[in-house]
């Protein structure tokens, strides 16, 4: 069996894991699901320094190398306590994992159920799963909630991971499972100002930056859709981008800006990609955690206080087409929302008729002094 070796680094004030191996295709495929970035002044795939990640890192290369951690171990600095064997001693039972790819589900949720379910395995500490009972999963979520403090997204993904295995993978037994599901938070989307957009985009040296955050802004894109979208997605002559396999594996339309395209053409003629619009040096699909740093990365050059993600690009495009006047039948649409109360949230954010509304203080005559 090849061997993948684990080393640690640190760069631009980050704790990263450099993962080392020779040449090898089908491992540089698992190092961009992990999305890792490539480091090609060391030769290496890169991803930040943490205990999940290295789980992740053991979990994704299981059957195919041996994982060579050493190094990150015998460092007496090392940030990371030495997994303990338990957590490597409970396989997830292989028909979990191939019930997951048969139903063609997202690589990165196979990536989180797989992860949460072996979490909820090494819990149980070997118990067998025709064993389990409600209580069982009980104390397993109060064991996130009061002991890891994970957040609420994380515990519903928990239970949606082994309701997985119980409901579809041991079709035939579905059950209710009278669990307490957390109440899901109600945020406000976050938002930037169209002048906070220019800026971060103004802010990009390299034009492949630059396109990125037009892109993701411009079209209202989630990140996956922006990591796989090919040159034959894009019209240039109708101003259309396509969306194929989206968020719930729905197709869709969304805008090609006209200001976006002297900025596209030129890229397509200076980086020639071969297959995706934005490709890695390798000419591989490009990192979700790169365009993470990117999108990052512009804000701080922009002078921009809060942290600004690429989701937060999307919400931008909506809330100033909304702000625009635009119907939000067509925001649901451009968006990819199955629903149009999903899309209603911007209605919350859009801030165009808050001048005309005045306080009802502002209607009472001053008292006198």
């Amino acid at each position: 069996m090849e061997e993948v070796i684990i080393t640690k680094s640190y760069h631009e004030e980050q704790h990263l894991f450099c993962i080392h191996f020779n040449s090898n295709k089908q491992f540089d495929a698992v190092c961009e699901s992990m999305e890792s970035i490539w480091n090609g002044s060391n030769s290496c795939w890169t991803l930040s320094n943490n205990r999940e990640n290295l789980k992740l890192i053991y979990a994704s290369f299981r059957g195919l190398a041996y994982v060579n951690a050493r190094a990150v171990f015998n460092n007496p600095q090392k940030i990371l306590k030495k997994p303990s064997l338990k957590e490597e001693s409970y396989p997830i039972p292989p028909e979990y994992k191939a019930m997951l790819i048969r139903r063609r589900y997202s690589k990165n949720t196979y990536v989180t159920y797989t992860s949460m379910f072996q979490d909820f395995l090494n819990f149980l500490k070997g118990q067998a799963l025709d064993t389990v009972s409600d209580q069982d999963i009980r104390e397993y979520q109060d064991y996130l909630v009061t002991k890891r403090k994970v957040a609420i997204s994380t515990q519903n993904q928990a239970i949606n991971a082994i309701k997985f295995y119980f409901e579809k993978v041991k079709g035939g037994e579905r059950k209710t499972y009278y669990i307490e599901r957390p109440r899901k938070e109600y945020k406000l989307p976050k938002t930037l100002s169209k002048e906070e957009v220019l800026a971060m985009i103004e802010s990009c040296t390299f034009i492949k930056h630059r396109l990125i955050i037009e892109l993701l802004y411009s079209a209202g894109l989630r990140r996956s859709e922006l990591l796989n979208l090919k040159i034959t997605d894009v019209d240039l002559d109708q101003n259309l981008i396509y969306i194929r396999n989206g968020k719930g594996k729905k197709d869709r339309i969304t805008l090609l800006a006209e200001n976006i395209k002297p900025d596209l053409i030129k890229y397509l003629q200076d980086e020639v990609p071969s297959y995706w619009i934005i490709e890695s040096p390798s000419r591989t699909q490009y990192s979700g955690t790169s365009v993470g740093n990117i999108v990052k990365t512009a804000a701080k050059n922009a002078q921009i206080m809060k942290t600004v993600t690429p989701h937060m690009l999307r919400h931008s495009f909506a809330t100033h087409l909304l702000e625009q006047g635009v119907d939000i039948r067509y925001i649901q649409e451009l968006l990819g929302h199955t629903s149009t109360e999903t899309t209603m949230i911007y209605t919350h954010v859009s801030k165009s008729d808050f001048a005309k509304i005045k306080s009802p203080f502002d209607n009472i005559k001053k008292r006198k002094l």
